[in-house]
């Protein structure tokens, strides 16, 4: 009965068109009066809701998505983000469908910079939908590969969806985020390999071939940005900071780049980039906030305890029950977007990953990549709508060109399902 007055409350605060984090409100609220009335584990108690908001957000670690955000906005207006698509196509440009690869090339570098999926998918779409439709690439199928691109910005690190994860299910953010390497460039070998079956279908020329001295001045002027990961995954694993201080790092050294070196980023710029960013992590905040009542009053409720009961059938079987998990987060993330999917399922399926003994950082980065492959799924699809904005098409039309690049993320998904070593064991060799 507990369940079915969780989901009623939340489902039915949502379809008024109530915003996510009101809704989780409105959701505990409900909760907090049925387990007073029913069951007397908890009283009502406005000020236990507001002390339990308040330490929703009062987390040090969610200090790391301010500046993750901050070091994204200053990467895309210091230049660093443009010089990424540039390297790429000082490489690949030339090879037939070659705009497509150099989408592939630097949706995968540039996850490695930001964490952000919409932030990425914005920058790649503004930089290179107006160089595909002028080549004359189908424009639904570089729509398709643009957005599919962008999601494994929250697969690679630094992730803002999994330090959210981290966070919610008490799992080493470090660990998850080592852990998410080899996924991420899965899903980039994914689509690129999608994209070298589709683009025999693509009567474009190619661009010329730059010669090897403007191909290495290319690569030198990039040299800095592609710097960036190395020095965040690399402190990391050395323990020279945490991914909280990584994103003061990724922040500081991407505005120093931008600002003296590459000298695109102006001071008149910076009020703007530093509100875009905190508007942007204020609303990250105040749904981590509101979940975090939920959650508290979902665990006082003991949802956990009847989900793994109703699950209890495939505890035996890790596989299964990982199978089954991935197909109900495949479904919610279609009608949820990325960040509210994390936050309302990790209380209730944390402990039934727990109790089946399946390992919670391997099951991290299946739920954050399994979340992410959500922002292309319609009806919610936020990082599709971003592109269709951009491409100036409609949602059917990026549907059909994201279709097969879809699948292939979904193969990849099953993929790690079947085979879990792929990244435990990576993950294994990171930590020594």
């Amino acid at each position: 009965m507990t369940v079915t007055v969780f989901v009623v409350s939340l489902l039915a605060a949502m379809a008024i068109g109530m915003p996510i984090a009101y809704a989780l409100l409105v959701c505990g609220l409900t909760l907090m009066g049925f387990l007073a009335a029913t069951s007397g584990l908890v009283s009502f108690d406005s000020q236990i809701l507001a002390q339990r908001f308040v330490d929703g957000a009062d987390n040090f670690p969610l200090l790391a998505v301010p500046f993750f955000l901050l070091a994204g906005e200053f990467m895309n207006a210091g230049g660093l983000s443009r010089r990424i698509v540039n390297l790429a196509m000082a490489w690949v440009g030339h090879l037939r469908g070659g705009l497509g690869y150099v989408t592939v090339l630097a949706a995968v570098v540039m996850a490695s910079l930001s964490g952000s999926a919409v932030a990425d998918t914005a920058a790649l779409a503004a930089l290179l939908i107006p160089m595909m439709r002028a080549a004359g690439y189908n424009i639904n199928r570089a729509a398709g590969l643009i957005s599919s691109g962008g999601i494994i910005a929250p697969v690679i690190p630094p992730s803002i969806g999994m330090i959210i994860f981290g966070v919610a299910g008490n799992v080493s953010i470090t660990k998850l985020f080592l852990a998410g390497i080899v996924p991420g460039v899965l899903m980039g070998a994914a689509i690129g390999l999608t994209w070298w079956w589709l683009a025999k279908k693509e009567n474009v020329l190619p661009a010329p071939r730059l010669g090897m001295a403007q191909r290495l001045k290319i690569t030198a002027e990039g040299g800095l940005a592609l710097a960036l990961p190395v020095i965040i995954i690399g402190g990391m694993k050395f323990g020279v900071f945490t991914p909280t201080e990584a994103a003061v790092v990724a922040a500081v050294y991407s505005f120093l780049v931008g600002k003296f070196v590459y000298r695109e980023l102006k001071w008149s710029a910076l009020y703007q980039l530093i509100l875009t960013a905190g508007k942007t992590t204020s609303v990250v905040m105040f749904l981590v906030a509101a979940a975090m009542v939920s959650a508290w009053l979902i665990t006082v409720a003991n949802i956990p305890t009847e989900v793994a009961g109703m699950l209890a059938p495939f505890m035996d079987n890790k596989m299964l029950l990982m199978l089954i998990m991935m197909a109900l987060i495949v479904v919610v993330g279609t009608a949820l977007d990325f960040t509210p999917t994390v936050l309302i399922l990790t209380p209730v399926l944390m402990p039934v990953v727990l109790k089946a003994g399946i390992d919670p950082v391997y099951f991290g980065v299946m739920f954050i990549m399994n979340n992410a492959i959500g922002l292309i799924t319609p009806p919610v699809g936020t990082v599709l709508n971003v592109v269709c904005g951009v491409a100036k098409i409609s949602m059917g039309d990026a549907f059909k060109g994201v279709m097969p690049f879809l699948l292939a993320q979904l193969s990849v998904l099953f993929l790690l399902v079947l085979f879990p070593q792929i990244v435990t064991v990576p993950l294994q060799w990171w930590m020594r």
